[in-house]
């Protein structure tokens, strides 16, 4: 891969296999090492986040979401909670009222005015801080800091011939979704973007998504 904007070009969706062995083993030596860096270094931001979400959001300061991973596995993604305690039912009636926010949701799975969103939530979610807590999804081995956007079971069936292509990697905190688009990326572009990742996958290519993460999350408005 020659440049990051290779990838908003059509990708098309394939089949393929697991990156060698030497090639997981490495990726995964970098991970352990980034995420334990990070957590030392952003410790006191993570502290400041856990007790805003407990003061100004009543209910469990961490979500645990179910995920889709590598191989297939099932794991509980960590994340600062950004919604109220009530949020299915929330959502289910602003669907059933609202056709248009029905219309995007069946098309993206994500909502620009999402009812279920609390106000110190907002903030987390525009600067990605509710994600912080998946630095210890890869310590586990659950996540890759690069990779695919972690997807639920019911997405995945969305994935078609491309889920051997999410199989082949680790969920990533951040990935070519993050700086491509983020939470304006439609579906069906971003399974494809999982598709080329996992195609093209290099240690250098981590290294260019890794830095275009930090302009894309600080000077973007994408996340919602």
């Amino acid at each position: 891969m020659n440049d990051l904007g290779d990838a908003n070009r059509d990708v098309p969706f394939v089949s393929v296999g697991s990156p060698r062995p030497i090639g997981l083993a490495s990726k995964r030596a970098v991970d352990v090492v980034l995420a334990l860096s990070g957590i030392l270094l952003l410790a006191p931001l993570l502290a400041i986040c856990y007790v805003v979400t407990a003061c100004c959001s009543p209910g469990p300061i961490l979500f645990r979401h179910k995920r889709v991973g590598f191989n297939g596995k099932r794991f509980d993604c960590l994340q600062f909670r950004t919604t109220a305690t009530d949020a299915p039912e929330r959502l289910r009636q602003n669907l059933e009222k609202d056709p248009v926010a029905a219309a995007e949701w069946a098309e993206n799975r994500k909502l620009r005015n999402d009812p279920r969103v609390t106000a110190i939530g907002a903030i987390l979610r525009r600067s990605s801080l509710d994600e912080l807590p998946q630095l210890f999804n890869v310590i586990k081995g659950d996540m890759s800091i690069v990779g695919p956007r972690p997807v639920t079971e019911e997405e995945l069936s969305r994935y078609p011939s491309a889920t051997s292509a999410y199989f082949a990697c680790r969920p990533g905190i951040t990935g070519l979704w993050q700086v491509g688009g983020r939470s304006t990326t439609t579906f069906n572009r971003r399974v494809a973007l999982d598709s080329y990742y996992a195609r093209q996958w290099s240690m250098i290519l981590d290294a260019k998504i890794l830095m275009a993460t930090i302009p894309a999350v600080c000077f973007s408005d994408t996340a919602y």
